[in-house]
């Protein structure tokens, strides 16, 4: 079977390549690598930015990832603002717009009397649920767009940029 090479984007083409049998690339030089570093980056960061803002969200992306802390596990505020490297002034303001709309519970802490634990409400669970539906709906429009060698290409793409975000 003859190999195939679609190029990623006119700067890489010569080291980034589809194939159905991968052949032997040089190494590549300090310059490819630097400008792959900053174009890789900058295109997560409008996808990430394109995802959030334009799959109609019925509330802020910093909203929902509040909303998606609080569906791994009950937490204070203190350990939200902490996830999200925010002051607690600006936690509580987010807190008190999502407990306000219904979307999380506030319960004092048992073992604290200090401290509130909060939690997501049913609304906030169906919340969540419809922003992520919306947001694959988004994504699935604009991959359809693509060849298969495209999608196929972002298939193995995903594995690595997971293993890269896991490090």
């Amino acid at each position: 079977m003859p190999h195939t090479t679609t190029p990623v984007r006119p700067s890489t083409a010569p080291t980034v390549m589809t194939s159905v049998a991968a052949p032997t690339r040089a190494a590549m030089s300090r310059g490819e690598r630097d400008r792959l570093t900053s174009d890789l980056r900058m295109a997560c960061m409008r996808i990430s930015r394109r995802v959030r803002f334009e799959s109609t969200a019925s509330v802020a992306p910093h909203q929902f990832s509040v909303l998606a802390r609080l569906e791994e596990a009950p937490r204070t505020p203190k350990e939200l603002a902490a996830f999200e490297k925010v002051s607690a002034p600006s936690m509580t303001r987010t807190v008190a717009g999502l407990v306000e709309g219904g979307l999380v519970a506030r319960a004092d802490d048992p073992t604290d009397g200090r401290q509130v634990i909060l939690s997501l409400t049913p609304g906030g669970r169906r919340t969540i649920r419809d922003i992520r539906r919306r947001r694959d709906q988004w994504f699935a429009a604009r991959l359809e767009k693509l060849t298969d060698d495209e999608r196929a290409v972002l298939a193995q793409a995903t594995a690595l940029l997971e293993r890269v975000a896991a490090e």
